[in-house]
């Protein structure tokens, strides 16, 4: 819980017949949607307190009277022990006239306006919940919607604030006398709980299969339970969004909705009937448990068991992790069936409803549409989903460096992050690929649900809405947009657009620097830190209009200069050319002026008529540009290798060398050796050395690995006896590697560094926003 302040009391101590005082409290924060209000209710019943509290634009707010020291008490609670859900940021208050008041109620939200107020993240079922969803003597048994003030829908469903019924999408459904009941009881769990429903008054559920008579209610539970277990793929509505999903232990139906989704190979999510079936999928640490099972319930990357029983192999070839998470809505509960229930799988492929580069699908009538060829039927109802939200994903670092958030969307969003440095109110829109945005003002920013990659017409209205939407929760209208610099960028046209619609500023934040800035204020740095931070991805635009990607900065908020790069090679094909590791791998080569022998594996995948047109192509540099990536650098070891030649996926090759060295990671492999600083050339000329000596390819990848973390220590050290800095920050796409990761935090460690990396907010370009929010931000205010 972010810590809490409250107005020093002023009251006289209590005597035998203490005068009543009455107080304004206001409470900012998340806390709407999070049983705020009852718990306010409750403590002023238990205080002997009259007055009322209602959600206001602000917060919640609350008129308390009564002795004085209970009054103050009462603002201490507040701050103190609010409800679980609750992240209670202020409580402020201010005495006004008692009014001889002699009950407590709630009163109706405040209509209008705007403010700062936080409506919180979506919630897993709660344990109370589902122990009444299982039980046939509760009116809730087996209701796919069960919720109540500790868990379920809250920002995927709000229409705007204050937090109420009226401004969520369950508006449209009206309380029987029952639910009613419960909503207006103080002492129930489901006083004033906004999703609060049941099978006579709630949301509906539906199965649609093509060619059939549609099923509702309990029957479509059961129908769809049978089609997975017959190998179908169905389309099921969850909270934030639609998934795709099929048994993971059938080979043939994971193989189906590959091919369907024109998936390559990258590999997709699962979700488990509970936690014993993730364990004989996976390694659980103690760390990745409680993630796992936590509130959030995210997708968790975890290490995959050698023999991982129930799993079809096509689920995640070539990774050396899988994708878990746990049930977290009563429907995903039911789709893997209560005691008693016919068995069925244990195991589901979950992964996102969308074809591939297109945003998930929310609305019921454009899943028929969009996932018509992909799915065999439809698990749907008809509450609406008012903001598209990804299943969010993490992974735990085995170092003990905590959990890294991957994807930040479902269960994060929308949480605020605290800004160490003071800030116009800004709007930042981030990158082109695993898009999101950042909206800060007032010390804190918010996050916008992933987006994804900007590639179509359709992403990019999702781009929109998500401004749009993300500006009327918060109530910020921002004074300045920050974007990359590269002028291809959709979203960096859409600011240049808008910034001069709205007559304000646009401020271009060149892309490695808004990484590092973006490292450097999660963890709290101020205004006047530097910082040694090296920059690892796969693509960003450059000062010198070049692709960077390999750069070490001395840098802090307002502005860097660059200590070292990894020597530019060329990018025959530019962006597009990142599909062939073979041909990366060949220009790498030349580079670093080593032959193209014919047994080496990167020359043997490619045609002689591919091998001479790259000779001229690269000779006469045609269609290249200069790049000093070491994403690509990872993709040219992959394929010199035998890894990886044709990349069907963004990072695949790099994934794939990963799971390599996994398997020689225990061994005292050794490692390669960079001259100078970054430059390759001895690396490359060693892998070709032990792949003439049979050298196994996972030693080949763990010495690879090894040599990247030696050579970072090595720069920082040259970069500290020049400089004086001793805080190396670690940032881009890169370092969501965990072998790399690890090994650098722990050399750098080792020689005395501070070492940042990424928790809460992601290293890859997923977290750029954060970055170019006060890079702007603080370049705005000098």
């Amino acid at each position: 819980m972010t810590s809490a302040t409250t107005t020093p009391s002023t009251a006289a101590p209590n005597t035998a017949a203490p005068s009543a005082e009455r107080r304004r409290v206001t409470v900012r924060g998340t806390v709407q949607g999070v049983g705020f209000r009852p718990f306010v209710h409750r403590l002023a019943a238990e205080l002997g307190l009259a007055g009322h509290v209602r959600n206001g634009i602000e917060g919640v707010v609350a008129e308390v009277e009564g002795a004085p020291d209970s009054v103050a008490e009462f603002c201490r609670a507040l701050a103190e022990r609010p409800p679980p859900l609750a992240d209670v940021q202020e409580v402020a208050y201010e005495t006004v006239p008692a009014l001889g008041a002699g009950s407590f109620v709630i009163h109706t939200s405040e209509d209008g306006g705007t403010g700062r107020t936080l409506i919180p993240p979506d919630t897993a079922t709660c344990e109370d919940c589902l122990r009444e969803l299982a039980d046939p003597a509760d009116r809730r048994h087996r209701h796919p919607f069960i919720t109540c003030t500790h868990c379920g829908p809250r920002f995927t469903i709000s229409t705007g604030v204050p937090y109420d019924r009226a401004t969520t999408t369950m508006s449209v459904f009206p309380l029987c006398r029952d639910c009613a009941t419960e909503y207006a009881n103080p002492a129930d769990r489901r006083f004033h709980a906004q999703p609060v429903a049941c099978h006579d008054c709630g949301p509906r559920l539906r199965l649609t299969v093509p060619g059939t008579r549609p099923h509702e209610g309990g029957p479509a539970l059961a129908e769809a339970r049978l089609l997975l277990a017959r190998g179908a793929v169905l389309a099921v509505k969850g909270l934030g969004g639609y998934h795709l999903a099929c048994d993971a232990a059938d080979e043939r139906a994971v193989a189906a909705l590959r091919a369907r989704k024109e998936r390559g190979g990258k590999p997709f999510a699962v979700m488990c009937a509970d936690l014993a079936a993730a364990e004989r999928l996976a390694h659980v640490a103690p760390e990745e448990q409680s993630v796992l099972t936590g509130r959030r319930r995210p997708i968790v990357l975890l290490r995959r068991r050698a023999q991982a029983a129930g799993l079809a192999e096509a689920v995640c070839p070539g990774s050396p992790d899988v994708g878990v998470m746990l049930p977290y809505t009563p429907l995903h509960r039911l789709l893997f069936g209560l005691p008693g229930d016919p068995p069925g799988p244990r195991v589901l492929v979950m992964t996102s409803g969308n074809r591939a580069g297109e945003p998930i699908v929310t609305d019921d009538a454009e899943a028929l549409e969009r996932l018509t060829g992909i799915a065999d039927a439809w698990l749907w109802h008809d509450q609406v989903i008012e903001a598209p939200c990804d299943d969010s994903v993490v992974r735990v670092r085995a170092d003990g460096g905590g959990e890294v958030v991957l994807r930040r969307s479902r269960g994060h969003v929308p949480e605020p992050v605290a800004l160490p440095v003071p800030i116009t109110p800004a709007l930042a829109v981030g990158g082109d690929l695993k898009n999101a945005l950042c909206l800060g003002a007032d010390g804190v920013a918010w996050f916008s649900p992933h987006i994804g990659d900007l590639a179509d017409l359709t992403a990019v209205r999702t781009f929109e809405r998500a401004e749009g939407r993300l500006r009327a929760l918060t109530g910020v209208a921002p004074e300045l947009l920050a974007a990359d610099r590269h002028p291809g960028y959709h979203s960096s046209r859409w600011a240049r657009r808008t910034a001069q619609a709205r007559g304000i500023d646009l401020h271009p934040v060149q892309h490695h620097h808004a990484h590092i800035a973006s490292v450097m204020a999660e963890h709290g740095l101020d205004g006047g830190a530097r910082v040694i931070g090296v920059a690892f991805d796969g693509t960003g635009y450059g000062d010198d209009g070049a692709i960077w990607g390999g750069e070490v900065l001395i840098a802090g908020y307002d502005g860097y200069r660059l200590f070292a790069r990894l020597p530019y090679a060329q990018l025959p094909g530019g962006d597009a050319g990142v599909a062939d590791p073979c041909r990366v791998a060949l220009a790498r080569l030349r580079a670093a002026c080593l032959p193209w022998d014919a047994d080496m594996p990167c020359v043997a995948a490619c045609t002689p008529a591919e091998l001479r047109l790259l000779d001229r192509q690269l000779d006469l540099d045609i269609g290249c540009v200069p790049t000093s990536s070491m994403g690509r650098l990872f993709d040219v070891v992959a394929s010199l290798a035998g890894v990886c030649h044709r990349a069907r996926y963004e990072a695949q090759a790099t994934i794939e060398l990963e799971a390599a060295a996994v398997l020689a990671w225990p061994e005292k492999t050794g490692a390669y050796h960079f001259a100078g600083g970054l430059d390759p050339g001895p690396v490359l000329a060693a892998i070709v050395a032990d792949l003439r000596h049979g050298v196994p390819v996972p030693v080949i990848a763990a010495r690879f690995h090894r040599a990247v973390a030696a050579a970072v220590a090595k720069v920082c050290r040259a970069a500290r006896r020049e400089t004086g800095a001793a805080v190396a920050a670690l940032s881009g796409g890169v370092f969501a590697n965990a072998l790399l990761d690890s090994a650098c935090a722990a050399l750098l460690a080792e020689d005395g560094f501070t070492v940042l990396r990424h928790r809460r907010v992601p290293p890859g370009d997923g977290g750029l926003a954060l970055g170019q929010l006060v890079a702007a931000a603080h370049r705005d205010d000098t």
